[in-house]
Parts: structure tokens; sequence; C-alpha cells
């Protein structure tokens, strides 16, 4: 049985209050940008191998991508999306690095920028273990339905 382990959308940001709309250069773009960065946090993971993953995609008009994802993610409940968080973060930038490391990049780490942010509370055998148990969880959950 399988299930995703992150579900994430490619669109124009609507985190500062900008109004959903289509983004002025709206040419299909996004999602394969958006794939390359993930690719690259995979990749840059000391413990994880981009050949273990696949992508499906669903393409959908604007106005629907946030119904969909948060559909996907409720139906779903991918691992990174909900326990291992942090997959899709970017850079904060100069100045912020007093954040805490995020779960993901304490349990897989390599992307450099991370490693100026504060450590995590969590170790990663601590966050491991947590995922192993929360994993098998979901399995007898899915095969129960």
């Amino acid at each position: 049985m399988s299930w995703p382990i992150y579900v994430g959308k490619a669109e124009a940001s609507t985190r500062k209050g900008e109004a959903l709309q289509a983004p002025d250069d709206y040419s299909g773009n996004a999602l394969y940008k958006r794939l390359c960065n993930h690719a690259k946090s995979i990749d840059l993971a000391k413990n994880l191998s981009l050949d273990d993953f696949h992508i499906r995609a669903l393409v959908l008009a604007y106005v629907w991508v946030p119904m969909a994802e948060a559909s996907a993610i409720s139906m779903y409940r991918p691992l990174w999306n909900t326990l291992i968080d942090g997959f899709g973060n970017h850079d904060p930038g100069k100045g912020r690095y007093n954040q805490m490391r995020s779960r993901w990049d304490t349990l897989h780490p390599g992307r450099a920028w991370s490693e100026r942010l504060q450590p995590n509370a969590f170790t990663a055998e601590q966050i491991g273990a947590e995922a192993k148990t929360w994993l098998r969880s979901q399995e007898r959950g899915r095969e129960r339905s």
C-alpha cells in the first residue's frame, strides 16, 4: 500500500494577503520550478535519494488549487505535511536565522542554509522514531478502510 509523503502546490503566494488571482506571468512554469526546488532539497539531503521518489501532479485552474491541496492533505495526511514539516521551506534570509530548524531539516540534513538556523528541540533520532510509530498507525488505519 502506498500514499503520498507530501502534498504541495505551485501557485502565486497568498501568504501576504494577495487576492487569489492568476499571476500576471501565468505561464505554467510554476509547477516545474517548484518540482525542481523539491528535487534539489531531496538531492541535498544526506539520507535521501531522488531515485526513491516519484510525483503525481494534478494540474488545475488556479482558483481550485488551494481547495485541492487542502483536500488532499486532509484525506491522505502526508508525513511531510503533518509530522515532519519543513520540506517546502526556503532560506529565510539574513537576519532571520534565529528561527528553529524544521523537523524535516533535522531528520534530513543537507540544505546548507538550514544549518544556520537554531537546532530543533528534538533530535533526528527522536523525530525518526516518532515517524515510524506514526507511519505504522497510518498503515493500520488504511488497512481498516
